[in-house]
């Protein structure tokens, strides 16, 4: 078993295993303020071209030199939040153009 390391040693592309120890995903994002040292999450995606999935802190059951492990089934990370869902919310108003969604649709700001 690797050894424990912190999660700000943790890179983008690490292998994420669900509860049953199966690989379901790869590391996106790293959520959290390092300066502070307050561990958030992760953005996580569980195929190339899916959407990014938020793993909060409190399902993460280990972190070790090259992978995460999570507390959850990995049918259950299907169900969880898109990590940039409120973001493109704000950025993106309903009053917009068309030819301004359609930029975004385009440039993949919509995922």
């Amino acid at each position: 078993m690797p050894d424990p390391v912190a999660w700000k040693v943790v890179e983008k592309g690490w292998p994420v295993y669900d509860s049953d120890g199966k690989q379901i995903a790869t590391v996106h994002e790293i959520a959290g303020d390092t300066e502070h040292d307050i561990f958030d999450g992760f953005g996580v995606k569980t195929s190339a071209h899916g959407h990014v999935k938020y793993v909060p802190a409190e399902i993460v059951a280990s972190i070790a030199v090259g992978e995460v492990r999570l507390s959850i089934a990995g049918d259950a990370v299907a169900q969880l939040e898109d990590l940039h869902a409120e973001i493109e919310e704000q950025i993106l108003p309903e009053k917009s153009r068309w030819y301004q969604r359609l930029a975004w649709w385009t440039t993949g700001r919509n995922r």
